[in-house]
């Protein structure tokens, strides 16, 4: 199957500093699920807000569909179908959990069909329906992910990046986020994340990839790479993931 996004060999960095990406490599298929794992300082959030423009890519390349997007800007990747939720969410506290939806579409020039894309949205997730009202800012760690996560299909984008979604949250919280990645596979989003929880990430990956020192040391099927005894030794203490 034909990648339906590419990194190719990206260095990139901060400002004029040194390289945090050194030759990073990822594939990303279409409607699967991709967790990035690695040690803090691995270059995995520099990675996929390179993707996404907020890094200049210094070398090296990144392809959608065959189509190099390496120096476009945030809002001409977004444009392009590619979706990226930061660790800290951006939601805004201030509005309601109906507006921040509202918000994942103000581009669109049709606001009918906003409006039927946010309530669909609120049937998928009704948790959201129930918190429409409600001030974003005073809903849960789990609650915020959750919007977090719903906003972003409202311009139904072909991928979804997600840095450190579980960050924070409770292990229950952390399964159901899991479980909304799936819903949003199935709704024909790919999915592109960075994990720290290296077990939780790759037990619901469909494809796993391990970075270090800002290259990619190997990739493979999710539960490969969880079985493989370099993980086990680096994440698990040694422990045969279940």
């Amino acid at each position: 199957m034909s990648a339906l996004l590419q990194v190719s060999n990206v260095t990139a960095g901060y400002g004029d500093g040194p390289a945090i990406l050194n030759g990073a490599s990822v594939k990303v298929e279409p409607g699967k699920v991709h967790c990035i794992i690695g040690p803090n300082g691995a270059g995995k959030s520099t990675l996929l807000k390179a993707i996404v423009g907020m890094l200049r890519i210094r070398e090296g390349d990144v392809t959608f569909k065959g189509e190099s997007v390496k120096g476009l800007r945030p809002d001409q990747v977004l444009r392009k179908g590619i979706c990226f939720v930061p660790q800290e969410r951006a939601l805004f506290p201030k509005m309601t959990v109906r507006e921040n939806l509202r918000m994942g579409g103000y581009s669109m020039r049709d606001k009918v069909d906003l409006e039927r894309r946010i309530d669909e949205i609120e049937a998928r997730f009704p948790i959201l329906k129930e918190r429409r009202d409600q001030h974003a800012g005073t809903l849960s760690g789990g609650q915020q992910q959750t919007l977090s996560m719903a906003r972003t299909m409202i311009l139904r984008p072909e991928i979804v990046m997600l840095d450190e979604p579980s960050l924070g949250l409770a292990p229950k919280i952390v399964a159901e986020i899991f479980d909304i990645m799936r819903v949003m596979t199935e709704d024909g989003i790919t999915i592109l994340l960075v994990e720290q929880n290296a077990l939780m990430g790759l037990k619901h990956a469909d494809w796993g990839v391990v970075l270090d020192l800002g290259r990619t040391l190997f990739e493979g099927p999710g539960q490969e790479i969880l079985n493989d005894p370099r993980i086990q030794e680096l994440y698990l203490g040694g422990r045969k993931a279940a």
